[in-house]
């Protein structure tokens, strides 16, 4: 089988996107899903997205982690609304889509694509780390030590520890710039390895920033490994927030076909 591809990346978080319109791939497997990802066999990404038909929005997001476990993204996300833009799908002014944790609205601009992530209601203090969910899981230290090395043995421990083992979770360092810019380092689980950029973690990160914080912020600017993005956001209430957007670039890198 011919699967035709466009390789993007998001500050350095790079996904295969495919044209599913159709359905020509939605009998591919997992297993040729982990194949395709692998660096040194396949092509190579840290994720793969399907655009799927949708009922309930003007596409559905279907995301695999290069694993082939199943979460949301939000850089595959912006590179997701990029691609569609490429094949056809008018996203003429605000749009939205579906994804395994709800519908998303999305607009883009420029080379930037602005994502409205889900409402956030809870920030989990465990210790003297955090946990929240920004469409998938995320468990954040505070650390001056964002070296690869140490983001790569922290969020192995936590991620194969319990109660996490199971279904695993994403695992962030969290690095103060100044009073609304952080640095960051991820731990990806479903990739099992440090990512360049993590647009959920990039959520998390500043949104316990803003937490955390002795002043409100309502935008963070978050520098990852892969560049800089930045998220918007309203506070309620303790901890809850809500019109949470992440915003970035999305990035086409090429276009292939890959034999089966």
């Amino acid at each position: 089988m011919q699967i035709k591809f466009s390789k993007y990346e998001g500050t350095g978080n790079d996904f295969l996107l495919l044209n599913n319109l159709n359905g020509d791939y939605d009998n591919l497997s997992i297993q040729e899903i982990q194949r395709i990802c692998k660096r040194r066999f396949g092509v190579g990404a840290d994720g793969l997205i399907k655009i799927n038909q949708s009922e309930n929005a003007t596409f559905y997001m279907d995301y695999y982690n290069a694993d082939g476990s199943q979460s949301f993204c939000g850089n595959g996300a912006r590179c997701a609304v990029h691609f569609a833009k490429e094949i056809g799908v008018d996203l003429s002014q605000t749009i939205q889509f579906d994804a395994i944790d709800g519908l998303h609205e999305a607009s883009i601009h420029g080379d930037s694509v602005k994502l409205k992530m889900i409402d956030v209601e809870q920030i989990e203090k465990k210790g003297e780390s955090y946990e929240l969910y920004t469409g998938s899981p995320h468990y954040i230290e505070l650390s001056d030590d964002i070296s690869s090395k140490h983001v790569i043995s922290l969020g192995r421990s936590i991620r194969f520890s319990e109660p996490y083992k199971e279904k695993g979770i994403n695992v962030n360092v969290l690095k103060e710039i100044d009073a609304n810019h952080i640095a960051i380092a991820t731990y990806e689980r479903g990739v099992e390895d440090e990512t360049l950029s993590c647009g959920t973690g990039a959520t998390a990160c500043a949104l316990l920033w803003d937490f955390i914080s002795s002043d409100p912020l309502n935008e963070v600017f978050v520098k990852v490994k892969g560049g800089e993005l930045s998220v918007q956001f309203e506070r309620n209430l303790k901890d809850g927030y809500s019109n949470i957007y992440l915003i970035g670039p999305a990035t086409k890198v090429y276009d292939g076909i890959i034999e089966l």
